[in-house]
């Protein structure tokens, strides 16, 4: 029996008036990754149903192979609605719209804490760690406390001339809660694993952080 991962992707279409959404590749890719592996995937976001993709995170035609995954945001699954007791990891593809539908969700932060507490394989990429902001485990500390982890870094925001629309900045809030923040070059391809923590710091990072997260599950 294939290992059940949900993929937990942003519902979220604007951050402020800023034209945003989940961006394609960083939910794509790692899609066809589990898929070979086997995995039996559901993917779910905070307000179910259709999910917004960012504008320019595609171009024309999406590949082939993502096809199926590409169909499945037509209608996801409600995450309020998702046991995390079904599931042998979480994955988080990012997109900016993840800075407005991720944190203080009471949902996505029990299946983070539940995951954290039972050692279960998380994954994130890009701004799906904003899925961390504000997760606070039963004895009282934040999930991001201490854990070795990345994500799209404030210099990669600051290059993509977007910071004056973002509701908070990603890596400082992470490190504000403690995180062990590293990161690459910009928009190169870097991975960070930390036991059954795997994140990856921007769309570069997509498929080594997948193919980390399928090893951890295997």
């Amino acid at each position: 029996m294939g290992k059940k991962v949900l993929m937990v992707v942003t519902s979220s279409q604007t951050m402020g008036d800023h034209q945003t959404g989940l961006w394609l590749s960083e939910y794509g890719e790692p899609y066809s990754v589990f898929e070979k592996n086997g995995f039996e995937i559901t993917v779910a976001s905070p307000g179910g149903g259709n999910v917004p993709l960012d504008p320019n995170s595609y171009e024309d035609e999406a590949p082939d192979e993502w096809e199926k995954p590409v169909k499945l945001l037509e209608n996801t699954e409600n995450l309020a609605a998702q046991d995390p007791n079904d599931f042998d990891g979480v994955f988080l593809p990012g997109g900016h719209g993840t800075m407005v539908d991720f944190p203080n969700n009471s949902a996505l932060q029990s299946i983070i804490s539940d995951f954290a507490e039972k050692d279960k394989v998380i994954g994130a990429v890009c701004h799906g760690p904003a899925g961390f902001v504000n997760v606070t485990l039963s004895n009282g500390r934040k999930f991001a406390d201490g854990r070795r982890m990345t994500a799209f870094t404030n210099e990669e925001e600051q290059k993509m001339n977007i910071m004056d629309k973002l509701p908070f900045k990603l890596e400082s809030s992470l490190r504000n809660e403690g995180a062990d923040f590293s990161q690459g070059e910009p928009f190169a391809d870097y991975t960070v694993i930390d036991g059954n923590l795997v994140t990856g710091q921007n769309p570069q990072s997509s498929i080594a952080t997948a193919n980390q997260f399928a090893d951890l599950l295997k």
